[in-house]
């Protein structure tokens, strides 16, 4: 039975230049949905919005840096005149790996602003919009990430980030109760993207890579059914979660001996 009602939504998707928001913006394309595309390069944004039109959608494009002064703005700007918004996907993020004390202020902060200060803004941003929503709920979508839940070695400030916006979903989610929002968070594991294209560490325990759409799928299909929080980690990566919660040590003492070797194959693990 759907609960969540996924047609024709009006919305805003980030980073939907590729990856996961690609996949999505294609998705609600083909439920009718009309769409504002956000991403940094406008080449990669027409490419989904020619795949959004080809699937029976309709998008507008918007090229900008989230991370950006004003950049929420013009978010709000770009929409100002549709009659209904009552979709936000937030996925943009960016990810650098390696050792905190190797790791550059400029990284640290690219991550923090792009990954849990824009989400957090924009969403402040489209609230009111969003609350107006006419007879059905409006939806937030977080793009989280499975580090949130288990915090992996060489990622500490991506994990600091994404584990922020998965309770800042959580909060918001309680805050906005009885107001028409489903607020939802994604968990996804490691997915055949191109934001994975420089890790070379899927045949680590709880590296193992699931196809886009797979996790497409997944996520679909748990909107549908009303979910708040949305895992698509494959069953190797949830035992790892599981173990997280119940003996956070064993799960040290497993990472351990392989920790050189995973040291390397993150080592140019960069994503915008």
């Amino acid at each position: 039975m759907t609960i969540l009602d996924l047609i024709n939504r009006h919305g805003i998707i980030t980073g939907a230049g590729q990856g996961i928001g690609r996949g999505l913006a294609v998705e609600f394309g083909s439920r009718g949905a009309h769409l504002l595309l956000v991403g940094r390069k406008e080449s990669t944004l027409v490419a989904t919005a020619r795949l959004v039109e080809a699937a029976g959608g309709t998008a507008e494009v918007l090229t900008q840096d989230l991370t950006l002064p004003n950049s929420v703005d013009r978010v709000s700007e770009a929409i100002e005149s549709w009659p209904t918004v009552d979709l936000l996907v937030n996925n943009a993020g960016n990810v650098r790996a390696g050792r905190l004390e190797l790791t550059s202020e400029a990284d640290i902060r690219s991550m923090i602003d792009l990954n849990l200060v824009a989400p957090v803004l924009l969403t402040r941003a489209l609230l009111p919009r969003l609350r107006a929503g006419a007879d059905r709920d409006s939806i937030v979508l977080n793009i989280s990430s499975g580090i949130a839940l288990v915090g992996m070695p060489f990622y500490s400030v991506y994990a600091a980030t994404k584990a922020g916006l998965a309770r800042f979903g959580e909060s918001l989610r309680r805050e906005l109760t009885g107001l028409g929002v489903h607020v939802a968070t994604v968990y996804p594991g490691a997915t055949d993207t191109d934001m994975m294209s420089s890790q070379n560490a899927a045949a680590s325990p709880g590296w193992e890579r699931r196809s886009l759409d797979d996790v497409i799928a997944d996520v679909l299909v748990g909107l549908e059914a009303g979910d708040h929080e949305i895992n698509t980690a494959p069953e190797g990566r949830r035992g790892m979660q599981e173990l997280n919660v119940s003996d956070p040590m064993a799960v040290d003492a497993a990472m351990a001996p392989g920790l050189a070797d995973l040291e390397s194959a993150v080592r140019d693990h960069r994503s915008i």
